[in-house]
């Protein structure tokens, strides 16, 4: 079953009295319990796609469902019951996340108590386009206690937010992310300003949610160590996607009207600009590049 479906989508900003293009076209799906990795360079449109999916923007064009829901059919009201109560996020500043003055077991508790007490009216699976035979929901919200344990903060509850490492508030944004069990969780680069004991840290309890709860994880970053560690990868160029990864094998995505994007490390065979011949094979076509 599908968590994320993007349809064409299309994202427009308006820079003065220039319009820019950050999403061109973006077709996506992505399944209950994958983690995904959000690569590509920057300006590529990776974290534009991210608040996307957050519902933080809605789209110029295309169509866009969380768990069978067209979020582009949601009033502003709905649509932030949704975001609360089944999408979890955690920003690339890791105390963006969190409220400094708070300790750490109220910042999850004030995560919670954002949520109404009866979530089915936010539920995707209550929509009448969500379709028949859906699981039930996600998994019950955990105790504070517990999330802080999960994240390996448990004598921390106590401790203001704003006086931890940025490690350990790294891992209380994922906790606080988590607070309501959501069926999608979004991290913008959650290892960026993290040691690589604390980035490896924060990558396997992403995974551990995942594999534990069924929660889909989509992650923006520029590094490595996690894109392996993630179960696929997605490329965005020049805000299409471009190529995807999956159990090490790398593959180009061949998108709306044929158009395939040659990733750079072919530019010397192929520059941009550059003609090509076609050739049919059995299995596919190859290009090759024709002399001038």
């Amino acid at each position: 079953m599908s968590v994320v479906r993007c349809d064409g989508i299309v994202q427009i900003y308006k820079a003065q009295d220039v319009e820019v293009v950050a999403l061109r076209d973006v077709d996506l799906t992505i399944e209950a319990g994958e983690t995904v990795a959000l690569l590509g360079p920057s300006g590529a449109g990776k974290s534009t796609l991210l608040w996307l999916l957050a519902g933080l923007l809605r789209p110029s064009a295309g169509r866009l469902w969380m768990d069978g829901t067209d979020l582009g059919r949601l009033d502003q009201r709905r649509l932030d019951r949704l975001r609360a109560a089944h999408i979890g996020m955690m920003l690339q500043n890791p105390a963006r996340n969190l409220i400094g003055y708070l300790s750490a077991a109220q910042n999850i508790s004030f995560a919670q108590r954002a949520v109404r007490r009866d979530r089915r009216s936010a539920s995707p699976s209550a929509s009448p386009s969500a379709g028949a035979g859906r699981p039930a929901g996600p998994p019950a919200r955990r105790s504070a206690r517990d999330l802080l344990a999960r994240v390996g903060l448990a004598d921390a509850g106590d401790r203001q937010a704003g006086r931890m490492s940025g490690g350990e508030q790294q891992r209380l944004a994922l906790a606080v992310a988590l607070a309501n069990a959501p069926k999608l969780l979004l991290a913008d680069e959650p290892t960026s300003q993290l040691d690589e004991e604390s980035g490896t840290r924060v990558i396997e309890l992403i995974k551990d949610v995942a594999a534990a709860d069924g929660t889909t994880a989509v992650v923006v970053t520029h590094d490595t160590a996690v894109s392996e560690a993630l179960s696929r990868t997605v490329t965005i160029r020049d805000g299409r996607v471009g190529a995807e990864g999956r159990r090490g094998e790398d593959f180009v995505v061949v998108g709306r009207e044929g158009a395939v994007q040659v990733p750079p490390e072919y530019h010397h065979l192929l520059p941009p600009g550059s003609m090509a011949r076609i050739e049919e094979l059995d299995d596919g076509i190859a290009l090759r590049r024709a002399e001038p």
